[in-house]
């Protein structure tokens, strides 16, 4: 990837990526890198996404499983649009 990525990406079956920048606003194209592969991922924000925060690669719907970094970390709560903004307002664990 020949510029620095502002979300990473870690596994083919990832649902989300993990933004590693402070300006990935609302409406912005962003470029990820999918490191399994080697590849770049094209996505626009759908909302403001904080550095660290979690971006959804696709629409994912009430009750679908999230995966990050290979694993799964829990569960859609609501409905999450590609590019959408994914943290503790709309995911929560499995356990309770």
């Amino acid at each position: 990837m020949p510029k620095a990525p502002h979300f990473l990406v870690h596994e083919v079956e990832d649902t989300v990526g993990v933004v590693v920048v402070e300006d990935a606003t609302s409406g912005r194209n962003l470029e990820g890198w999918l490191m399994a592969k080697d590849s770049t991922l094209k996505l626009k924000s759908k909302s403001d996404i904080p550095l660290g925060h979690k971006i959804a690669l696709g629409n994912i719907k009430k009750g679908d499983t999230i995966t990050k970094y290979g694993h799964d970390i829990g569960k859609a709560i609501a409905n999450i649009p590609k590019g959408g903004h994914v943290h503790v307002h709309n995911v929560k664990t499995k356990r309770w």
